[in-house]
């Protein structure tokens, strides 16, 4: 019986590719389980299943105490010393136990946990295996259909086939071998959850990888696939080397290559495209087999103008619009085309674009040149900019009257300053750095504030000394005595005045006091 085990184990590793130590350890949990529903009364067990003979063994553990309260789980100092002189309180003494022979729950219970934890080796190794193969090209045979859902076979495991991922108008027979798009691998309850793909363009790019040996060698790279499914197809591609056409070794020896890949895709057109760094070529070319007369580029809005003759209009376009829009999807610009007599029709709208593209251009400023390079920009965003900034003793910096004052200048000035960038540049970092002048400017106001403050208050200690001169009769007021001001001049009282009446009205009380002494 423990050789026929030990057979049944490797033959197990070999069919599924669950490792041994594995089913070892399944085994033994489920051992052990079966021993504490059946007959055991202390929780304190191990199991060893020994990988060569396949005999098994049942180690129960005791603890040593001074009285024995529970002899299934406890064991006397003595006795223990008895066994090994080496044991103390509190140890564990390990005594090997022979079962008898399970009942029927007990073996049904390790049954159920043995093929739970190979279901659960099993699925993680599925999982394992599928999760590194994803946006990878793979085959597998149609097993049967739910609706509109194909299920196909994989050898190890069924994936999913489902019909937004199809190619429209696309038919399988049961049985056929197809390729597809492993798209994504989720994990679920029954097992991991397999998706594959024949609509995506990771499907399109890894077939060309497949049938083109220059793109597996990493010579000719594909920049960039914009497809719909069964319908049409536009490739963008580049070579590192001068003395290769991309375009030529994708398409092969009288179109060889290309015909494969359109056979699996059942007929879809597919167009090849010599990838450009210079965005009005590379849309020049995305826009074929019409010919474009002039590509005009808006590069703030990622945006193209498209001139063609009248006659290459509605091969431009497509049909509704498909060259088009796949040729934006390839180039990533928004492409707007008309023709040569729409083009001089809308003359004035193209030009006032372009001037404001212009216009863009021009104040796009360059800051190095505006606010200095090197050391001087550090000093301006660092410390020395902080140290400069700093207000005079007399201002308190978090006084919050000051603050609100500062943000009405800080407002007005943003306003009202012609040198600052468009609001079109707001979020890059040439903003980030300007914030600081601007606060240095805002300070500056601040401070020419309290300035202006300062010299109205020497004034009107002037005129508070020039009263103080006069020859006319000094008036004594009482402290609850409540001063009211006149209007006279109508331009109003400044701080000045109002500060130089309350000097003199201290100046007469304190006169009046020494004259009663």
């Amino acid at each position: 019986m423990n050789r026929e085990l030990i057979e049944a184990l490797n033959m197990v590793e070999k069919e599924k590719g669950i490792a041994k130590e594995i089913l070892i350890d399944a085994i033994e949990s489920a051992i052990l389980s079966a021993y504490k529903k059946d007959q055991g009364k202390n929780n304190n067990l191990k199991v060893v299943l020994d990988p060569e003979t396949g005999e098994f063994h049942i180690y129960i553990y005791k603890e040593v105490v001074m009285e024995v309260e529970d002899e299934n789980t406890q064991i006397n100092l003595a006795e223990a010393k008895a066994i090994d002189p080496s044991y103390q309180l509190e140890d564990q003494v390990e005594f090997e136990i022979y079962p008898k022979e399970f009942g029927r729950i007990a073996a049904q219970t390790a049954k159920q946990i043995i093929v739970q934890r190979i279901r659960e080796a099993e699925r993680t190794l599925i999982y394992n295996e599928y999760s590194s193969r994803v946006d990878d090209l793979i085959t597998g045979t149609v097993r049967r259909f739910e609706q509109r859902t194909v299920y196909v076979d994989l050898g190890k495991t069924e994936a999913i086939l489902p019909p937004h991922e199809q190619i429209p108008g696309e038919r399988f027979e049961h049985g056929a071998r197809i390729k597809a798009y492993l798209a994504e691998v989720k994990k679920g309850s029954k097992g991991p959850q397999i998706i594959l793909s024949r609509a995506r363009s990771g499907f399109l790019k890894r077939l060309l990888e497949f049938e083109v040996p220059e793109i597996q060698e990493g010579i000719v790279e594909i920049k960039n696939v914009a497809r719909e499914p069964g319908a049409r197809s536009k490739v963008a591609v580049y070579s590192k080397f001068e003395n290769v056409d991309p375009v030529g070794a994708c398409v092969g020896a009288k179109g060889s290559r290309v015909q494969m890949v359109v056979r699996e895709l059942k007929g879809e057109k597919i167009d090849l495209i010599l990838w450009d760094e210079d965005p009005a070529r590379y849309i020049t070319r995305a826009l074929s087999p019409a010919k474009v007369t002039e590509v005009k580029l808006l590069t703030s809005k990622k945006s193209s103008i498209v001139i063609v003759p009248d006659n290459q209009l509605s091969l431009a376009i497509g049909k509704e619009g498909q060259n088009a829009r796949l040729a934006a999807r390839l180039t990533g610009w928004k492409v707007d085309i008309k023709s040569e007599t729409q083009a001089e029709e809308s003359k004035e709208e193209i030009a006032a674009l372009l001037a404001e593209e212009e216009t863009y251009e021009e104040e796009t400023y360059d800051w190095e040149d505006v606010l200095g390079s090197g050391e001087e920009l550090t000093e301006l965003a660092g410390e020395d900019l902080e140290v400069e900034d700093q207000p005079d003793d007399s201002w308190d910096e978090t006084d919050e009257s000051w603050d609100e004052e500062d943000e009405s200048w800080a407002e007005t000035d943003f306003e009202e300053d012609p040198d600052l960038p468009p609001a079109e540049v707001e979020g890059s970092e040439e903003v980030f750095i300007h914030e600081e002048p601007k606060k240095k400017k805002t300070k500056k106001r601040a401070k020419q504030r309290v300035k202006e403050l300062i010299d109205e208050v020497e004034e009107g200690i002037d005129l508070f000394i020039d009263a103080s001169q006069d020859s006319e009769p000094e008036v004594a007021i009482e402290d609850d005595t409540e001063l009211v001001f006149t209007e006279e001049s109508g331009s109003g009282f400044t701080i000045g005045q109002l500060l130089s009446e309350e000097l003199k009205k201290k100046f007469s009380l304190n006169e009046e006091e020494k004259k009663k002494k």
